[in-house]
């Protein structure tokens, strides 16, 4: 669209929204399902993580599920604004994402955080992996996936400096 420099004003029906197109709105159903599943194995991880410095990791679990669940309300609600339907529902979330499974019951401090590492970084890699793609086509949603990568490389960080040592 080119306007003069006073402007022109546009009649109702020349007004359109952006929509992503299929491919676009399937990359970010991807990254929703993976944000769905890093929160609830989050969940799953906080309340059974057992051993030396339990509260510490307890804690900072909580705030990687509150990330997590940001995160995935922001993609959701980014497709709505793009007309499409988020599906965030646990059967979808099962079959499509790419998170590893969660074992089942207690785990040591010092498994669950190699799990969590796993885990966020599995969720960073699915965002990477769609980021060039969405960035060619919408870069403020691409925006959106910088900071959910920045947050999430964050976070396998500081979780994975729990088993280090030097």
């Amino acid at each position: 669209m080119t306007t003069s420099a006073g402007g022109s004003r546009r009649s109702e029906a020349d007004v359109t929204g952006f929509t992503a197109s299929p491919p676009m709105a399937q990359a970010l159903q991807q990254i929703l399902a993976d944000l769905v599943e890093l929160h609830l194995q989050g969940k799953q991880a906080h309340w059974n993580v057992v051993g030396h410095n339990f509260r510490d990791l307890h804690l900072q679990l909580d705030q990687i599920v509150d990330d997590a669940r940001e995160s995935a309300d922001v993609i959701a609600e980014r497709m709505r604004a793009l007309d499409h339907w988020p599906d965030g529902r646990s059967d979808t979330v099962a079959a499509n994402t790419t998170l590893p499974a969660f074992p089942e019951g207690e785990a040591s401090v010092s498994a669950v955080v190699d799990l969590m590492t796993a885990r966020l970084r599995a969720a960073v890699d699915t965002v990477r992996a769609y980021h060039d793609q969405v960035d060619n086509e919408d870069p403020s949603t691409a925006d959106l996936l910088h900071a959910i990568i920045d947050s999430l490389e964050k976070h396998a960080w500081m979780v994975s400096a729990e088993n280090r040592t030097v």
